[in-house]
């Protein structure tokens, strides 16, 4: 019975791991229609112009289906006509890793997406991973975007890429609230210079029913990007660079939470660096240069505030640090922040009343207590940004609590700001790259 049993699990080994098939621009197309559960198509170097479209692939959640390009060299995946670059339509358990997903810029084919899920209701696309990839050039206008989701969309991995020159780097959901973008991850992205927004996940309306979309109170995470953005104007109106939209007040999502956390978000002369309404837990992140607004911007801008958690924080350089413009109605607290701003470290609505041990200052006073904000090191000096304690207690539920912008644990709790002591060697230093 031994090498019968031996006999079996070979056979389930090979059924799980699927077939890897080579593709090359002259065949890709052909095979794209051929994927099962457990294949992985792989694509030589070359330049791939009639796009991605990915239809009716479906994996499992023990065998994916993987899309990748080569470790040497580059698939350079490209749209020659009036379509998005890279379609995902009725898709599960598919992975996009290590490809060039690359727009014509400023004078390509105007309002396309590199890589789109669309349809609404009609379209469902589920458990997608897209990693390692350099999505870049979709910037005919603000309209234009790197990944776009407008369909309902869960359990989606967007993890260490590229994202660069595009009108608006990730645009998850639709405006008209009835896409969710529901238990996603989002990290170690570099996304730099849109035209609006680096990305914005955007307001639901009560969901619809649909088979296997999560029910339960789920979480989004947002963590270790960098979210930065450069001095050019958008026509359309400008943008913060990350903007997160409120959950449904009742039924399946209106338990759900965003938890922002390790991100740097850099630069904007003109909006804010985060703008958020709805549940949102912001933890152990550095803001840097926001002249003319507030870094951090929480209220009812689509859906109500109803929970404002803001801890362990560093801003720098910004008009106002920390904005709460409206009640939080379930729950809020502004605890163990650092903040140096140009007028006012904390604006907060009369009903924010838990506002605990925040070390706030001007912005010429954080040379006291930064390594040397000049160069963006935003390490406590030594002996700096300590005090009593910090009771997290109310937070543990969060992913990252106790540990800080590096990962560090917190320890016994006694830093402001988001790094839980000064500089260790290997230390990351700030520059427009994946945070590792």
């Amino acid at each position: 019975m031994r090498p019968l049993l031996f006999l079996l699990l070979a056979i389930v080994s090979v059924a799980q791991s699927g077939e890897v098939k080579r593709a090359t621009p002259a065949d890709y197309r052909k095979l794209l229609g051929t994927l099962k559960a457990g294949d992985t198509l792989q694509l030589a170097a070359g330049v791939y112009e009639r796009g991605l479209p990915v239809s009716d692939c479906h994996g499992r959640a023990d065998a994916w289906i993987t899309i990748q390009g080569p470790d040497n060299g580059v698939a350079e995946i490209r749209q020659a006509q009036v379509a998005n670059c890279v379609e995902l339509r009725q898709c599960s358990f598919v992975a996009l890793k290590r490809l060039s997903i690359l727009g014509d810029g400023p004078d390509g084919i105007p309002g396309l997406a590199g890589v789109s899920a669309k349809g609404g209701l009609e379209n469902r696309v589920h458990h997608i991973l897209i990693e390692d990839c350099v999505i870049s050039g979709w910037n005919t206008s603000q309209q234009a975007v790197g990944i776009s989701t407008k369909t309902p969309a869960w359990d989606w991995t967007i993890r260490r890429n590229l994202i660069r020159d595009c009108g608006t780097g990730l645009y998850l959901g639709n405006s008209d609230g009835t896409s969710p973008f529901i238990r996603g991850v989002i990290e170690h992205n570099l996304v730099e210079n849109p035209i609006g927004y680096c990305m914005e996940i955007k307001y639901q309306k009560p969901r619809s029913d649909l088979p296997d979309m999560p029910s339960e109170a789920s979480r989004t995470l947002i963590r270790h990007n960098v979210f930065t953005k450069n001095d050019v104007p958008s026509p359309d109106g400008d943008r913060p660079n990350v903007l997160v939209g409120g959950f449904p007040e009742s039924g399946p999502g209106s338990g759900d939470i965003y938890e922002i956390y390790g991100n740097f978000f850099w630069r904007n002369p003109r909006e804010s660096l985060l703008q958020a309404s709805g549940r949102v837990s912001v933890h152990d992140n550095v803001f840097h240069d926001c002249p003319n607004h507030a870094a951090i911007a929480l209220g009812d801008y689509d859906l109500p505030l109803r929970l404002a958690h803001v801890y362990n924080n560093t801003i720098h350089s910004a008009l106002r640090g920390i904005r709460i413009a409206s009640a939080a109605s379930e729950s809020h607290a502004i605890v163990g922040n650092a903040v140096f701003a140009v007028e006012e470290p904390l604006a907060l609505h009369r009903s924010i009343t838990r506002v605990e041990e925040n070390l706030t200052g001007s912005v010429a006073e954080a040379s006291k207590h930064l390594a040397d904000p000049a160069s963006l090191d935003f390490h406590p000096l030594p002996g700096r940004c300590e005090g009593p304690p910090l009771d997290l207690s109310a937070f543990q539920s969060d992913a990252g609590f106790d540990v800080d912008f590096e990962g560090a644990a917190k320890g016994d709790r006694r830093f402001r700001g988001a790094y839980a002591g000064p500089a260790k060697p290997g230390s990351w230093r700030w520059q427009r790259g994946v945070k590792p």
